[in-house]
């Protein structure tokens, strides 16, 4: 454990979080929480959980950074000989789940010192089946690549205010939320990801991620072979191939040529890898396996925007909802019958249909919910028509 080297990387950390001028919302968040829990911050790869820790070095003067991935020795001395030696009290550790013993020493770090951590993760599979109890000593908090609202504000400097469901069904919009839809593709093809603001081509980027999140993430909270890893490639192409209908763990087995089981293992460690989204059907009379849709904006790793822009619109609705931790659930087809794409409980139960323009009321024929949307692209705000982007602006 070499400390010099160390403290400079905190420091250089603190340089670094001078850059960052504007911060996520889940900052104030994380910055006013006074609770004796620590703190850890779980998301997906490159979506600023490094800056926030940095800007929290920034903020405090008795902090200090450090990236696990970086560090060699034993966490534990670490912490208790800065402590002890420089009176630190606020140590933020940078992508834990590649520390083998995070878990245990979390563990006796909280039980043993009076200090706060805040950590991060690219994985909430770690996290949520931790072998230790950390139940009681930690929060966790997921921070989602931008909203709409967000892209709008980091990237252009427009500020639009936060809508409810509710908001959106009633037509209690300010006027001035339409030209949030001006940045919807943008923000479709890459831009939700804060390392798009300096990178000109973030698909490029995002194709690294998604080898790191295989060949390095998965490996470090799952004992998989090396042809397994092969077959989670192959898993993933074959869902971004696809179209969105038909995409479970059966499908999944049959053209991967695995068995259902690990279908449905690969499938929920990519999910908590925030690479996928697991959707259950709702209802007590049919088979529970979920719909698979991807993560904002894998799709296009594999197809073009015109090819992948129907299940592009899915995966950002069901990206919009889970942000909010909304239950959604999809409506499953019984005996060809066409029904709609999604149910959502909220305030009040509201059945949603994703699609392109042309939909109409036909879509919810034989549906006793009361409340019935159609998000489509463009501005149509007539009937139950509503434009897809505002799902971009929701906040509760």
């Amino acid at each position: 454990m070499n400390i010099s080297q160390l403290l400079e990387f905190d420091r250089m950390a603190r340089e670094d979080g001078q850059k960052y001028d504007k911060r996520r919302e889940i900052y104030d968040d994380i910055a006013r929480d006074a609770g004796a829990h620590f703190i850890g911050i779980i998301g997906p790869r490159g979506v600023g959980k490094t800056v926030i820790l940095k800007q929290l070095a920034l903020a405090n003067e008795r902090s200090f950074y450090v990236s696990l991935d970086a560090m060699e020795g034993d966490l534990f001395d670490l912490v208790k000989t800065l402590h002890e030696t420089m009176q630190i009290g606020l140590f933020l550790l940078d992508e834990v789940h590649v520390y083998h013993r995070f878990e245990a020493d979390l563990k006796k770090i909280y039980d043993l010192f009076d200090i706060r951590v805040i950590f991060t993760s690219s994985t909430a599979l770690g996290m949520h089946e931790s072998s230790y109890d950390l139940s009681r000593r930690v929060l966790l908090k997921t921070l989602y690549p931008f909203s709409l609202r967000e892209y709008a504000r980091f990237k252009y400097a427009q500020e639009f205010g936060a809508l409810t469901l509710m908001d959106i069904v009633e037509k209690k919009l300010p006027q001035d939320v339409f030209r949030a839809g001006e940045h919807f593709s943008s923000y479709i093809q890459g831009g939700l990801m804060p390392f798009a603001l300096q990178e000109p081509q973030p698909l490029m980027i995002l194709e690294n991620i998604l080898k790191t999140i295989i060949r390095k993430d998965i490996p470090h909270i799952a004992k998989l072979l090396t042809d397994e890893l092969e077959k989670i490639e192959q898993l993933i192409r074959f869902i971004g191939l696809s179209g969105v209908d038909g995409i479970n763990y059966s499908s999944a087995a049959r053209n991967v040529h695995i068995t259902k089981y690990k279908a449905e293992q690969y499938i929920t460690l990519l999910e908590r890898a925030f690479v996928l989204h697991r959707i259950f059907p709702i209802g007590s009379n049919v088979m529970k396996e979920p719909k698979v849709v991807m993560a904002l904006p894998y799709r296009l790793l594999y197809k073009p925007l015109n090819e992948a822009i129907g299940g592009l619109r899915e995966d950002f609705f069901v990206g919009a909802l889970r942000a909010l931790g909304k239950e959604v659930f999809y409506l499953k087809s019984m005996r060809g019958q066409k029904t709609p794409d999604y149910f959502v409980r909220d305030l009040q139960d509201i059945i949603f249909e994703v699609g392109g323009k042309g939909k109409g009321r036909s879509q919810f024929k034989g549906m006793d919910v009361k409340i019935k949307i159609i998000f489509a692209d463009g501005y149509d705000m007539t009937d139950i028509h509503r434009p897809l982007f505002l799902a971009g602006l929701l906040n509760g």
